[in-house]
């Protein structure tokens, strides 16, 4: 799975439409569309460099934020949690599951 996050990808226009929920769903589907429209390049990108193909790709806006995330996954299901900050260098251990 590869997640590539835009932050800070709404324009100027995007950033007060996308308050309102009737706006953010606009924007949400814009950049859908812009995103499916324009991911060929982006798949054959990941071709060149996994050697893999891709299975399947979305993008998706966080009006709050602006960022734009874009998941292309290989039958895997994504679940993407922006944090808050920064986490401290050797602050994290994969074993660890407390």
């Amino acid at each position: 799975t590869l997640v590539v996050t835009l932050h800070g990808a709404l324009s100027p226009a995007e950033q007060p439409m996308a308050q309102s929920p009737e706006g953010a769903a606009k924007v949400q589907e814009f950049h859908r569309q812009l995103f499916h429209n324009a991911s060929d390049t982006l798949r054959k990108e990941i071709k060149r460099i996994t050697g893999m193909d891709v299975r399947e790709a979305t993008a998706e806006v966080e009006p709050i934020s602006g960022a734009v995330v874009q998941v292309f996954t290989r039958g895997t299901m994504v679940q993407v949690f922006q944090l808050s900050g920064r986490v401290a260098g050797g602050s994290f251990n994969a074993g660890d599951t407390t």
